[in-house]
């Protein structure tokens, strides 16, 4: 079984989607993957392709095999650098941020907060960075000055009340930033802002996982996990870490984009194979759309639909929606269930209360572009989107054993 602390060391160390796919990329090289910078020639039988904070990779079997691929997402919710972002007011230099995606706003107040990101130099040079260390603050207002805060609840403006504290002395962002970076001449950046306090297991029997990014890194590590240390059986086996599922996926690297088609084309290009044949073998094959799930909250179950509430730590949720919110068919839930059965995993059911709105996976998307048949699944997780997150500590090893037995079939 995968080791949980494994997952502590990734959470750590990857701030960003770009790190997310500079960490994977080294759990490829290391497990004897092929680097791939041009999909037009020959696949290696074991390769990988990454793309800014997006990465693919495959373990071939035979050109006319189906396909048992495994999705997630590299990004999260947060607080990123705008491109001309110093600034001072009364006495506090502060940086100018934009919200990405479905942010808990108010999980970024008063915490340490480093930076991490990329930058490209003029040369054409890209770097990824990452200060793990407190640099800025969003600072709340004090409740002297806000005494209706605790009854009525904190009301935030985006655009007045997120800018960070960074300084007092003036310091220059660009200057910085080369600093850090160790590129002097940089023409343009991607700055994030995160929760520098370390992933830890919590609890007196340590029995939970807390750590920002739990969304959707959880599932990218496991999927790395599943692919690179588990024999695959009779498919061709395709892992496909996206960015920008958090802001809808419509993006080259994003789900709704061209990544994931090249790939499956390029593997499927060999002796015997044609348009019909393609389509069948699409037809034939499997994505496993892996984010992970809302557990039931203790302190508000009344949100949750009391018959399919996922609970940690006891294992993986299979989620399913009737609007197509999730694209698992009763088809795709069968063949899960064997699987997991098979596998010894435990499976449990999520479905959202019809008063509740429902979030939405990279699976329905995956299905409209390329026709496969995709099932949701994800580890039950509290507190999603907060800056800092907490699921159950079994809980991610199952992920990776039910992936495996996926890959294998």
């Amino acid at each position: 079984m995968a080791d949980v602390r494994t997952l502590i060391e990734w959470l750590d160390s990857c701030p960003t989607p770009f790190h997310v796919v500079e960490r994977a990329a080294a759990e490829f090289a290391a497990a004897g993957f092929e680097r791939v910078h041009d999909i037009s020639g020959a696949m290696p039988t074991r390769g990988w392709l990454e793309r800014d904070g997006a990465i693919a990779a495959w373990v071939r079997h035979d050109s006319t095999a189906p396909f048992r691929i495994i999705g997630a997402h590299t990004d999260s919710p947060n607080l990123r650098i705008h491109p001309r972002p110093g600034f001072s007011a009364v006495g506090w230099d502060q940086l100018s941020v934009e919200v990405y995606g479905g942010v808990l706003i108010n999980s970024w107040l008063d915490r340490d907060l480093g930076i991490a990101g990329r930058v490209v130099g003029r040369d054409g040079s890209v770097r990824n960075f990452a200060v793990h260390e407190p640099l800025a603050r969003v600072p709340q207002l004090a409740i002297h000055l806000d005494r209706e805060v605790n009854e009525k609840g904190v009301v935030l403006d985006r655009q007045q009340h997120l800018m960070p504290v960074w300084s007092t002395s003036g310091t220059d962002f660009a200057a910085w930033l080369s600093s850090v970076s160790g590129i002097s001449d940089i023409v343009s950046f991607d700055a994030h802002l995160f929760d520098v306090t370390p992933a830890a297991l919590l609890g007196a029997d340590r029995s939970m996982l807390a750590s920002g990014r739990l969304d959707n890194q959880v599932s990218c590590w496991a999927a790395v996990n599943a692919i690179t240390s588990q024999p695959i059986g009779g498919h061709n086996a395709v892992l496909i870490l996206n960015d920008h599922e958090e802001v809808g996926s419509e993006s080259v690297t994003g789900a709704a984009g061209p990544m994931l088609e090249t790939v499956l084309t390029a593997l499927c290009d060999g002796p015997g194979t044609s348009a019909s044949s393609r389509h069948r073998i699409l037809a034939e094959s499997w994505c496993m759309s892996a984010d992970n799930a809302h557990a039931i909250h203790p302190n508000y179950p009344e949100r949750h639909e009391p018959r399919h509430a996922p609970v940690v730590n006891r294992g993986p949720a299979m989620k399913l929606n009737g609007n197509q919110r999730y694209a698992t068919t009763s088809r795709g839930a069968a063949l899960m269930t064997k699987i997991a059965e098979s596998a010894g995993v435990p499976l449990q059911v999520f479905v959202t209360r019809n008063n509740v709105p429902c979030g939405s996976t990279i699976g329905p998307i995956t299905a409209t572009r390329l026709g496969i048949e995709c099932i949701d699944v994800g580890v039950p997780q509290l507190s999603m989107h907060s800056a800092r997150e907490v699921c159950g500590a079994l809980d991610p090893p199952r992920l990776v054993e039910l992936m495996s037995a996926f890959l294998v079939g």
